[in-house]
């Protein structure tokens, strides 16, 4: 979504001053606004914010600033994800339930897309709500009985999303649901890859801090959901691994008309849930993914896009049940808790770059001022033993005749000193 804001205020339509062309659409004339003084295509465009963010993600690997992920607490990382799964699923509505209304872009573009999905809802393709709910209903008794029941059996998950896929496209090619219904397919796919370019190089002090931004966020997203998967999986992530791996995959691609990568929500969650556990998975799903591009796509053409659109929803499950976490958090740190809901809801309201930073910052706030004012007490002893304890917290802890005990938790300096003296006193 940020690259596509770059690429529409960068490309098709920036001209040289002085020239005073138009573009005329809908019968009407605007002026052309000059930004960059040239042309660009928004495959340049896509490509040249894709080199950028490849540099910048290169320049905080060498400067080892994936110490900054410290910064992205669980509270924050699990609210920001279950937010990031309410954005997949919203852009997954219009398939389906075969919703017709106009995709929402910029701030509260979510809650907007929710709103209009409910209105669109009358008019929903009945076919595409019936497959939709038919093949959720099977992922999920799949995944909920029969799968831990098959792993008992053997390793070898039983794969119901390609089953999903397989049977959905063969159904709706053979009944032609697509002429019939209307039903939404995939489409045309063409096949084989694109030729190497270079960027466009020109372009790129105007997009340069568009580029810093979309490197942070995408960045973030990537670790966070690392984090998660490591936190299920019990392994250890390197930060700065992942920084490498992003710039690499950024720089290669920004000569093939990517556009800047990062990792997605839905697909490592289809992955996670079907066994893959290892690089060996991604080296299988990139070798077919190759083949599909070079020869076997257009056999897809006629698969639905509410199946699709279902074994996303059905992968996202574990993302959302974790707002239950919300109640944990709250018993241990109201401050935990109200970073989990700052979080949770401007990603959700308002976007994922400002949420992401609303939780950043509040969790600074929560720090700085558990900080400011650590936990203090005056400590006595429990007769007969060597246990000290804070005397209003215990009962039956008596002070010491003739001494006081000053207990002090936190960090003492400059800010923390009239805290500390005001406390003493």
């Amino acid at each position: 979504m940020m690259t596509g804001q770059v690429v529409s205020s960068y490309s098709n339509g920036y001209q040289p001053p002085g020239m005073n062309n138009t573009s005329i659409e809908n019968n009407t004339t605007e002026p052309i606004t000059s930004i960059t003084g040239q042309q660009y295509t928004p495959i340049e465009v896509a490509t040249a914010v894709t080199f950028l963010v490849a540099v910048f993600e290169m320049i905080m690997y060498v400067l080892r600033l994936g110490v900054f992920t410290n910064l992205l607490s669980e509270t924050l990382v699990n609210g920001f994800t279950c937010a990031a799964a309410l954005h997949v699923v919203s852009s997954q509505l219009k398939d389906l339930f075969g919703l017709n209304f106009v995709k929402r872009r910029g701030y509260f573009a979510v809650v907007l897309t929710f709103y209009d999905a409910l209105l669109a809802l009358p008019s929903a393709n009945r076919v595409a709500v019936s497959i939709s709910m038919g093949a959720i209903v099977t992922m999920v008794l799949n995944n909920e009985i029969f799968k831990p029941w098959l792993a008992k059996k053997t390793k070898v998950p039983f794969p119901i999303e390609l089953m999903a896929v397989l049977v959905g496209t063969g159904v709706c090619y053979g009944f032609d649901f697509n002429k019939k219904y209307g039903l939404g397919i995939v489409g045309d796919i063409p096949t084989g890859l694109p030729p190497p370019a270079l960027p466009a190089f020109s372009l790129m002090p105007y997009i340069a801090v568009d580029s810093f931004v979309i490197a942070i966020v995408s960045y973030t997203i990537t670790i966070s959901m690392a984090f998660i998967f490591a936190q299920q999986a019990h392994y250890e992530v390197n930060a700065n691994q992942e920084l490498l791996a992003l710039s690499l995959s950024n720089f290669l691609g920004s000569f093939f008309s990517s556009m800047p990568v990062t990792g997605s929500l839905a697909r490592s969650s289809i992955q996670y849930s079907v066994g893959g556990v290892t690089q060996v998975a991604s080296i299988i799903s990139c070798s077919l993914l190759l083949g599909v591009l070079l020869w076997i796509g257009p056999l897809f053409e006629d698969l639905p896009k509410c199946i699709l659109a279902s074994i996303i929803v059905v992968a996202l499950k574990s993302m959302l049940v974790q707002a239950k976490m919300l109640k944990k958090y709250w018993k241990l740190s109201k401050w935990d808790a109200v970073v989990w809901i700052v979080t949770f809801l401007t990603t959700f309201i308002v976007s994922i770059d400002i949420g992401l930073l609303s939780g950043i910052v509040i969790s600074l706030i929560s720090i700085f001022v558990q900080g400011h004012r650590p936990y203090t007490c005056l400590l006595g002893v429990v007769p007969n033993t060597d246990l000290y304890l804070d005397c209003k917290r215990y009962k039956g802890v008596q002070e010491i005749d003739g001494i006081k005990i000053f207990h002090y938790s936190g960090a003492l300096h400059f800010a923390s000193k009239a805290m500390f003296k005001e406390q003493l006193a």
